[in-house]
């Protein structure tokens, strides 16, 4: 055994694995080897050297180090001038780390050496020679080795020093150097630097066959370019034209088959004389080409009349594709009506808007089903360069036509259904302003002469049936909605999805997973059960996804247990199916509470309930708003503490309430943004609920606008309003007396289970949402006035419940 050397400086190594026998520059620069060097250099010049695990790893630990490595002598050091060293080391010896002393700013290491035999036998001679013989072999293929390293490892008898020797010239993997070095027997050594010889000097082959190859390919290109250039000069003086006679003529046949209007026919042609004079593989002719080919893509010609069209089979197709929607269904077969009788008319420009899952996109294949046209469909959401609508100059190349153009080029004809989908998701940079573009696209009196900036000539849009889809309304400029007739699609019923379901999502989801409906029994019960405790929506686009659940279930049952298995998901068992509901049914709590008021709410995907709470604590008349209120809401509040603070003596508080007292208003859910002035009316009654000590009543909900005089104003979205209070079975609602008008919108099955009260004031709002019996309003004369007209009382046509 040999003699342990203890206190030997560690420099661990990146990429590199030192063999004994071999000379060797290294540079340094981490920390911790500089000090390692300066350390060896200071005593004994003996370094051990071996290496990392993760050549990455810039502060590596002891487990970070192989344990076998080569002891080195320092033969000379050079300190560079960024700090950095260059060592030149000399391997003398393998080694194996016995410990670690990491308590310096370096490694200090206890390596035992590692005394190799080194008898040299009859198999290691003739190994050595087959191993000399690869060698030479690969130096011959690898030009980074020089040739005198066969001359010098010729000269080595010994199979130890021979092997390493070789393996320090071996550009191989860190790894299989290392396996190498930790390899002890020189004659296992020799056998596994004989496989690897073998195996590089397959690669080496491949490798020079690859560039053999591409380097005969680049001198084809060459030759072929040369032979080219030469045909050219022929043909020149020859007098003949070039090979691009036939591309010429067919671009010239394209142009004639288009029958393009003149000032197009004219400019395609004029470019077209410009491509014959240009050089074939120049970018001007690519330019050029392109535009030709543009032009003679896009359809010219007028589309088929409106003769074959029968508003029969249109109603039908619109039938089969949605469920209800009767007011969109009505208007698209009066278009088709009036097409029919006048022949010609330009094309209507219609904006679906409606929460999202509701069927404005699939309502647009529809119609252009329903039509017999060709439907496109671009989306605008997150556009928001110009350029994506009107196109882009033909000032470079690459350039290409707007969206407009390019969903003609589609269609292939003059008159398709083209949707704009997410019209209200655009936006605006630097780069212009894409809505501002659509102007001239979505108008009827301008889009005769649509000029893309590409084309740079008048493209005619006037029969094309432009139909928008949005969200909201708001973000929608101005001047771009005007353009447009606006059809709302509120959310649907219960009774309205158990219906989509059973006759459209549910067939079509069978249909798609391959089962039909003996596999999956699903009762209008089952229907319902999704519809309240796994979805919260307006439209449908979740009850797809769980009834595409189900029928996930129902197909792994059907493979499991074969072809007559059937999954029975009546409304006991969903739950089961589908695991525990998302959205567990709410039941209102109708414990009197004073201060607590059900409002409505309108957002982007439906209406919504809104619990506002008010409470009233010792302080100095402040204010506190709070639920992610915006500035709008925040007024609102103020205003309604303002009419409070007005009507004080009639509500029975003192003048000076106010000044001993803060008021807070709350509206859960207190991270979701809300605003609007719609929750006016709500708030004031939970303030005068809080001041008096008297609870409303919590089977109703009421929303409107409230003014400083006491005055409810008209509010939007009633509908969606209406459809949410249904949906948690709110029994009456209070709405402005202006948005009587809006009840005939709502569905009838609602208008059956909701009884509709119109409120002209604050004083009409308190009254029914209170106790008929308390006096809540007081005059000075000490008697109850009532607000509510003797009329409003009766049960008349005009009186203000409606169900």
């Amino acid at each position: 055994m040999s003699e342990i050397k203890k206190g030997i400086p560690l420099l661990p190594l990146r990429d590199i694995v030192v063999f004994p026998f071999m000379v060797i520059p290294l540079f340094v620069g981490r920390e911790k080897s500089v000090h390692a060097l300066e350390k060896s250099m200071a005593e004994q010049k003996h370094i051990f050297l071996s290496a990392q695990k993760n050549p990455a790893d810039n502060d590596p630990g002891p487990d970070a180090i192989y344990a076998t490595g080569t002891l080195a002598n320092i033969l000379q050091i050079l300190k560079l001038t960024d700090g950095t060293m260059k060592v030149l080391v000399e391997g003398l010896q393998r080694g194996r780390i016995t410990s670690f002393n990491d308590g310096l700013d370096f490694y200090e290491v206890e390596v035992e050496p590692i005394n190799e035999d080194v008898k040299n036998t009859q198999d290691i001679t003739a190994l050595m020679r087959g191993v000399s013989k690869a060698f030479e072999q690969y130096v011959k293929l690898n030009p980074k080795i020089p040739l005198e390293a066969v001359a010098t490892t010729t000269a080595i008898i010994e199979p130890h020093r021979y092997a390493d020797t070789i393996a320090g010239y071996m550009v191989s993997q860190t790894a299989e150097k290392q396996d190498l070095l930790e390899t002890y027997n020189p004659e296992d050594r020799l056998q596994k630097l004989l496989g690897i010889l073998k195996s590089e000097m397959e690669i080496l082959k491949i490798e020079k066959r690859v560039h053999g190859r591409v380097r005969k390919q680049m001198e084809r290109s060459q030759k072929e370019f040369y032979l080219n250039e030469q045909i050219k000069a022929i043909q020149k003086e020859l007098g003949k034209r070039d090979e691009f006679k036939t591309d010429i003529d067919e671009l010239t046949a394209q142009i004639k088959k288009a029958k393009m209007p003149k000032a197009a026919n004219e400019r395609a042609m004029k470019e077209l004389k410009r491509l014959e004079l240009m050089q074939p593989m120049s970018a001007e002719a690519t330019v050029s080409r392109t535009y030709i080919e543009c032009l003679v893509d896009i359809p010219w010609k007028k589309g088929k009349g409106a003769d074959k069209i029968k508003l029969e089979k249109a109603q039908e197709v619109l039938d089969e594709d949605h469920f209800g929607l009767e007011k969109i269904k009505e208007r698209i077969i009066e278009h088709l009506a009036v097409m029919k009788r006048v022949k010609k008319l330009k094309g209507p420009i219609l904006c679906l808007v409606g929460p999202p899952g509701v069927g404005k996109t699939s309502l647009g294949k529809s119609i252009a089903r329903a039509t017999g046209k060709k439907f496109i469909r671009v989306s605008l959401g997150g556009v928001r360069d110009e350029a994506e609508i009107r196109g882009h100059r033909r000032t470079y190349i690459g350039a290409l036509p707007g969206k407009i153009i390019q969903g003609m080029q589609k269609a292939g004809s003059t008159d398709p259904v083209f949707m704009l989908d997410e019209i209200d998701k655009m936006g605006s940079d630097f780069r212009g302003d894409p809505a501002s573009a659509l102007l001239e696209v979505l108008d009827p009196e301008q889009n005769s002469n649509f000029n893309d900036h590409y084309l740079e000539i008048d493209y005619d849009l006037s029969e094309v049936l432009f139909i928008c889809t949005a969200n909201v309304l708001h973000t929608i400029p101005s001047p771009l909605l005007d353009r447009m007739e606006v059809i709302r699609l509120a959310g649907y019923t219960d009774e309205e999805k158990v219906k989509i379901a059973e006759n459209f999502l549910l067939p079509k989801k069978l249909k798609d997973h391959g089962i039909d409906e003996k596999n999956l029994k699903l009762t209008a019960n089952g229907i319902k059960k999704i519809i309240n405790d796994y979805t919260r929506e307006a439209g449908v686009r979740n009850l797809e996804r769980e009834l595409a659940s189900l029928c996930r279930k129902a197909v792994k049952k059907v493979v499991e247990d074969g072809e007559k298995a059937c999954l029975s998901s009546t409304p006991a068992n969903i739950e089961k199916a589908l695991g525990i509901p998302k959205f567990p049914q709410r039941s209102i709590d109708m414990t009197p509470s004073a201060g607590i008021v059900t409002g409505l709410a309108w957002t982007e995907v439906g209406g919504e309930l809104l619990t506002i709470e008010a409470l009233v604590v010792p302080g100095k008349g402040r204010l506190s708003p709070t639920g992610t209120l915006g500035d709008v809401m925040k007024e609102s509040a103020e205003a309604a503490m303002s009419y409070v603070r007005s009507r004080a003596s009639d509500l029975g508080l003192s003048k000076e309430f106010y000044h001993k007292s803060d008021f807070h208003i709350h509206i859960p859910e207190g991270a979701v943004p809300k605003d609007g002035p719609s929750a006016g009316i709500t708030m004031a009654t939970a303030m005068v609920s809080a001041l008096t000590g008297n609870p409303a009543r919590r089977d109703i909900a009421m929303t409107g606008e409230l003014t400083l005089s006491g005055k409810v104003l008209a509010i939007g979205g009633l509908k969606e309003k209406a459809l949410a209070a249904h949906r948690e079975g709110i029994v009456e609602i209070l709405i402005p007396v202006n948005n009587e008008k809006d009840i005939q919108e709502i569905p009838p099955a609602i208008r059956k289970t909701i009884t509709f009260r119109t409120v002209a004031t604050m004083d009409d709002v308190i009254m029914y949402a209170f106790d008929k019996k308390y006096k809540m309003l007081r005059k000075k004369g000490g008697k109850k006035k009532s607000v509510v007209s003797k009329k409003q009382r009766l049960n008349l046509p005009s009186s203000p419940a409606y169900n």
